[in-house]
């Protein structure tokens, strides 16, 4: 959802908190007027700009890959101990403030706040029909990049309806984490009211998508009883799960039936390493794939983010999702007589779900161009995000836990069999396990378990009152007059 003409008129990369972290290296951005009087004239302006805004959503395939690398799911691998040292050391839980990574992270998220907040700051400049739709999914996009943010780092600086701009580091302060969500809550509430549940174009902004994200919000914030509310209603429509779990990652199951919000990405418009969220490409897709791979059905990668045994073998007999969301290497170069090398950490697994493949154009660079689309929230999700909301508000629904449960079991099984009737607290025990199986590759495990207050005992190195959140840049911090309090451990 890019088009080159926004470059004309972001402004995200003068947020006062990601100075020195933003680089659209392509970009010559005229000083900034701070009156835009010379845009917001026209509702294609007002277009442009939520292109704008939609556009950093292809950089959080960081945010993604880091989240699965920081959890039990998955090793950093790459080619070596120092390849990407930010990533080792996020692996090994011996991250510092001084990390690109996360510091690409920060910057890049603020960046997306900066760019539909500068929409918001102008929306009362002109009227013109379909003005609310956009204002609606600006506000969806704010609230999905504070999301990020507050889930990343815990209290961060908060603006609304108005851009961080260049001086403003001096005054801003951060934001308690629970005021945060409140904004993220309301900007989502007020999304599902004026967003229409299906839309024309792919990729765009639904209030079945404002809900789950509202859902999940209140669960992170253990506000079950909303949560389970907000969830209810995503699950009356119009999504359903797809039949074939096989094709849920390739490129006939993107935008299906089961995607609630997909991030979209192409392969006809590449990028560099010298700009990596530049690229129109899913960067961690090449960064996952096999390395120096000669074979069938995939293209080669990096050799990051290797699941470990551990994982794979979690899957019970007969679950058809274990082979499709983890590629056994050594079985597949068996069988087809692929060959590849062995990279750094190797466990003899890749994450299936989001491997470079065959046939994709990748112009510019091959490893930073994949056209995988990531699915940020699907249904199975959704399901799962209720059945735990059910099963853990103040008066518990463990029957409507247990049919949402099953839902998304009598797919990966083809039977009722595997039907878990549990209840209480050894029913919660089972949807934690089953939200691992289901979206194991995806980004969540890690969070998933930091709010359960599991990480600890899941996660090898986990400091307990530290690594719940990761530190601020500290170049942020010095940016902000050393005014700001790193996080607890850091």
């Amino acid at each position: 959802m890019k088009t080159k003409n926004i470059y004309k008129i972001l402004i995200g990369c003068f947020t006062s908190l990601a100075l020195l972290s933003c680089g659209d290296d392509f970009v010559d951005v005229d000083p900034i007027n701070t009156n835009s009087e010379d845009y917001f004239n026209t509702p294609e302006e007002y277009e442009l700009a939520l292109v704008g805004a939609y556009d950093l959503l292809q950089a959080t395939y960081l945010n993604v890959m880091v989240g699965e690398i920081a959890s039990d799911n998955t090793l950093a691998g790459g080619e070596s101990a120092t390849d990407t040292p930010g990533i080792q050391e996020i692996d090994d839980m011996t991250h510092t403030p001084v990390n690109q990574q996360l510091r690409d992270i920060w910057g890049w998220m603020f960046s997306g706040v900066n760019r539909a907040n500068y929409i918001l700051e102008f929306q009362d400049k002109i009227d013109f029909e379909g003005k609310n739709e956009i204002i609606a999914q600006a506000r969806f996009l704010r609230a999905y990049y504070y999301f990020e943010l507050v889930k990343w780092f815990g209290d961060v600086p908060l603006a609304v309806d108005r851009r961080l701009l260049f001086g403003d580091q001096f005054s801003v302060d951060r934001t308690p984490a629970s005021e945060v969500y409140a904004q993220i809550e309301q900007d989502l509430i007020f999304a599902a009211d004026n967003l229409p549940a299906t839309q024309a174009q792919e990729g765009r902004i639904t209030s079945g998508a404002a809900r789950a994200l509202l859902g999940k919000a209140y669960l992170y914030q253990d506000k079950f009883t909303e949560a389970a509310n907000a969830l209810d209603q995503v699950i009356a429509g119009p999504y359903d799960l797809l039949d074939d779990y096989s094709i849920l990652f390739l490129q006939e199951g993107e935008n299906s039936v089961e995607s609630v919000f997909e991030v979209q990405y192409t392969d006809k418009e590449g990028a560099g390493f010298g700009c990596l969220q530049c690229s129109e490409g899913n960067v961690a897709v090449g960064f996952n794939g096999i390395r120096n791979y000669s074979g069938p059905e995939f293209d080669s990668g990096f050799s990051f983010n290797v699941p470990v045994a551990e994982a794979y073998n979690a899957f019970e007999p007969g679950d058809t999702r274990q082979d499709n969301a983890i590629l056994d290497i050594e079985a597949f170069a068996a069988r087809t007589g692929a060959t590849y090398n062995e990279g750094y950490e190797h466990t003899g697994y890749f994450n299936r779900k989001y491997l470079p493949r065959k046939g994709d154009a990748n112009i510019g660079d091959a490893n930073l161009t994949n056209p995988n689309n990531y699915r940020s929230i699907r249904f199975a999700d959704v399901l799962l995000m209720a059945a735990e909301a059910h099963n853990r508000k103040a008066n518990p629904n463990d029957v409507l836990a247990q049919e949402y449960l099953n839902r998304v079991r009598r797919r990966a099984f083809g039977d009722l069999d595997h039907d878990i009737v549990a209840t209480g607290a050894a029913l919660t025990e089972f949807i934690y396990a089953e939200r691992r199986l289901e979206l194991v590759g995806e980004g969540h495990r890690f969070f998933d378990l930091v709010r359960t207050g599991r990480a600890a005992d899941e996660i090898p190195g986990f400091t307990p009152n530290k690594n719940e959140l990761f530190p601020i840049p500290s170049i942020e911090i010095e940016l902000a007059g050393n005014r700001w309090e790193q996080n607890q451990g850091y």
